[in-house]
């Protein structure tokens, strides 16, 4: 890259999310904070269309979408549900190198690979490739949550750290090392603690005040699997007093057929709907949330002085909401009650525990992350160019 162009330095960032929103979101944020730094980004998106992301002022390129076919996430489908045969991934892969070659990136991100995404290898691992032979070399940097799943497979965890080593310059962990470190959930961290920069958590910046106002808001994020969490909520609502006003936001991916049986009966204290552009404002006057514990809706609510309820999502193994839930719980931030068994008895006795508690204390971890991660990056061009 010449000299006096490092404003316009261009990003490649390659995102796949497959069950909820949580990842396109969080790489969107940080994609805005990067375009409003001065970098020219594109977006390379891979899961299904969703309404406001990556968002405006970015380039963007969708690549014919895949889904996970099951909970554990091992399967691909395409976009109508069926399994994503050869023919598909390939012309899929090609259309990902031809982006990349048409981009010509200073920097590759790729959220989440290697240390997720393992189903990605057939387009990963060539561009990956293709980034090695390309002159100039862009640098080419991993962007992952600060907590990670478990890998319940011997050797995976060397495999990660071996790519790490032979491909990537910089791993940017999105979280405050005081709140959990990498080395937390995985085990080889110290095998790549070179390549480690730590941003700060992902977080909004602080909403605005709100329109309307509701007591309790019961959220089910982005994913499919939320109807037991709403349904729980909307049972409690009714055995709490009716002077509380409930908010349950069900989530755009919920079964339409689970939507509308949640519709029936609700109680005149309740308002249902899928989505609601202005949940973080809600938030900040709600007295209780009622919400898994993915890393964007816990960066909503460390906003908040809201006082919080987690149900980890466990389904297929999955660890990664647990261990966030917990180091919460531990700091004051937050109850849990079990996903597996919920009932409405749970969730009132937790709503009326969290009614009477105390406000909790202001938090002090770092949730400036997107606005760091473009510092960060554009610290390690500087130092290219130097």
């Amino acid at each position: 890259m010449a000299e006096g162009v490092m404003t316009a330095a261009r990003i490649f960032f390659y995102v796949q999310h497959l069950l909820g929103i949580g990842h396109i979101a969080r790489a969107s944020r940080i994609a805005n904070a990067l375009v409003e730094d001065g970098f020219d980004v594109t977006v390379v998106t891979g899961g299904l269309p969703v309404p406001g992301f990556p968002g405006e002022g970015i380039k963007t390129v969708a690549l014919p979408a895949v889904v996970a076919s099951n909970a554990g996430f091992s399967g691909l489908a395409d976009a109508n549900g069926r399994p994503a045969g050869e023919d598909f991934l390939n012309a899929r892969r090609a259309l990902l190198l031809d982006a990349f070659h048409a981009a010509r990136p200073d920097v590759v991100i790729i959220e989440a690979f290697p240390f997720g995404r393992r189903q990605m290898r057939f387009e990963l691992l060539p561009l990956l490739e293709a980034i090695e032979k390309a002159e100039p070399r862009p640098k080419l940097l991993s962007s992952v949550r600060d907590i990670l799943q478990e890998n319940r497979k011997a050797g995976r965890d060397a495999e990660t750290a071996k790519l790490v080593k032979d491909h990537f310059d910089a791993v940017l962990v999105h979280g405050d090392p005081d709140f959990i470190r990498l080395e937390d959930t995985f085990p080889l961290t110290s095998e790549i603690a070179d390549r480690l920069r730590y941003t700060g958590l992902v977080a909004p910046p602080p909403a605005p005040e709100p329109t309307e106002t509701f007591d309790i808001i019961a959220s089910a994020g982005g994913g499919a699997v939320g109807a037991a969490l709403i349904g729980a909520a909307k049972e409690a609502a009714a055995l709490l007093p009716a002077d509380l006003r409930w908010l349950l936001v069900a989530g755009p991916n919920l079964p339409e057929a689970d939507f509308a049986a949640l519709s029936e009966d609700a109680a005149p204290n309740v308002t249902l709907v899928r989505f609601r552009k202005d949940f973080p404002s809600l938030l900040r006057s709600a007295k209780v949330s009622i919400s898994q514990a993915g890393y964007n809706t816990v960066g909503d609510l460390l906003r908040t002085e809201c006082r919080a309820i987690l149900i980890p999502f466990v389904a297929g193994g999955e660890t990664e909401q647990s261990v966030r839930a917990e180091r919460l719980q531990a700091l004051g931030l937050a109850d849990i009650l079990p996903e597996d068994g919920l009932t409405s008895d749970h969730v009132k006795e937790a709503v009326e525990k969290a009614l009477a508690a105390q406000i909790r204390a202001p938090v002090l971890l770092d949730l400036a992350g997107a606005e760091k991660t473009a510092a960060i990056i554009r610290s390690m061009i500087a130092e290219s160019l130097a």
